[in-house]
């Protein structure tokens, strides 16, 4: 009587389910989701060293500018640009060729400079914010296609439903859901970190710029 509850026990004792085997139970919809989670940590990372690597302490930089250009040493002082390769530096280095023109035309291709390196900062940013916002709609309509083959499912049964059966297709149904609201949160927090720190690094060009703008105006002594 014992061996024969133990062993009813033991068949009838809920099974757990690892990650891997519940998305498999999610069923096609998951492959995307699977892609655009791949697509955000490869998007996140390579945007976050660009931006680190732009995001240089300019200070020293256009303390060594200023004292070539007070000299007149233009040609060290783009060489420096050059060399440091940072969007401000890139600023600062078509200024330098522009010494000579009137003001406003260096201001404009400062401003210039400063529009396309803007733009290299922001690529593929916009696609993080597309996978935030498509992931969890993704999951939803993986759910509602889950929802009703399971209820076609249902269906098809002859006689009473099992609650068992019942339960298995709304839980199989609803891992797209939570895949979806996982990427897309994880996305999201990722875009909104990847967006402060782009403007930290516009707010440090443009006030390099600026910096650079009234170094041309300072009175030659």
């Amino acid at each position: 009587m014992m061996l024969t509850q133990i062993t009813t026990d033991a068949v009838t004792a809920p099974q757990s389910l690892s990650v891997l085997d519940l998305a498999i139970k999610g069923g096609i919809m998951m492959i995307p989701l699977a892609l655009m989670w791949l697509a955000a940590i490869y998007l996140f990372i390579e945007r976050l060293l660009t931006i680190n690597k732009a995001n240089i302490d300019a200070e020293p930089f256009m303390n060594k500018v200023k004292e070539l250009v007070l000299k007149n040493d233009f040609n060290g002082a783009r060489l420096l640009c050059v060399q440091s390769g940072t969007p401000v530096a890139r600023m600062i280095e078509k200024g330098v060729s522009r010494i000579g023109s009137p003001l406003k035309n260096i201001e404009a291709s400062i401003e210039n400079v400063g529009k396309l390196e803007i733009f290299k900062l922001e690529k593929n940013l916009s696609t993080l914010a597309t996978i935030s916002g498509a992931a969890p709609m993704i999951g939803f309509l993986g759910t509602v296609i889950g929802m009703v083959e399971a209820f076609i499912s249902i269906s098809q049964e002859e006689g009473s439903v099992s609650p068992k059966l019942l339960s298995s297709g709304i839980y199989t149904a609803m891992v797209t859901t939570v895949a979806g609201l996982i990427v897309g949160i994880l996305a999201y927090l990722a875009y909104n970190y990847l967006v402060t720190r782009v403007a930290k690094v516009i707010h440090k060009m443009e006030y390099t710029s600026i910096d650079f703008i009234d170094l041309l105006q300072e009175p030659k002594g």
